[in-house]
């Protein structure tokens, strides 16, 4: 598969809420994930935090993916039954290597999320 094609399945895994095939494409070692105020080494302590969300998941809507090469670029609208946090827009960097998801560098509003977890959101390394 190609890396748009890599990250393509990864989004519609995650929107399903299929994590044991979402984690079927991430790298098993040298993987990381960074946000904006959170970071995991680990692709099992990333989709445990992901597992904990999908309670307020309404759904995962893919806006936009492009790529260069192992880089691939996705814009989604997170769509959440939590009146509070309403619907987050994300951009979503992707490192593809080896058919793998290697690297995962998300952006979006951090305060909302930060307000509903009262103030203290995972930092694992």
């Amino acid at each position: 598969m190609q890396p748009k094609e890599i990250v393509a399945q990864f989004i519609e895994n995650i929107r399903a809420q299929r994590l044991d095939e979402a984690k079927d494409l991430l790298a098993d070692e040298g993987f990381e994930y960074v946000g904006p105020n959170m970071r995991f080494l680990s692709r099992d302590d990333m989709l445990a935090y992901q597992f904990g969300m999908f309670a307020i998941q309404k759904d995962l809507v893919l806006r936009q993916l492009s790529a260069e090469g192992e880089h691939v670029f996705a814009i989604l609208d997170y769509r959440t039954y939590f009146e509070p946090i309403g619907d987050v827009r994300l951009a979503i960097w992707f490192r593809v290597g080896e058919e793998k998801i290697q690297g995962v560098e998300t952006f979006y509003n951090a305060a909302v999320i930060e307000n509903m977890l009262g103030g203290s959101l995972p930092a694992s390394e």
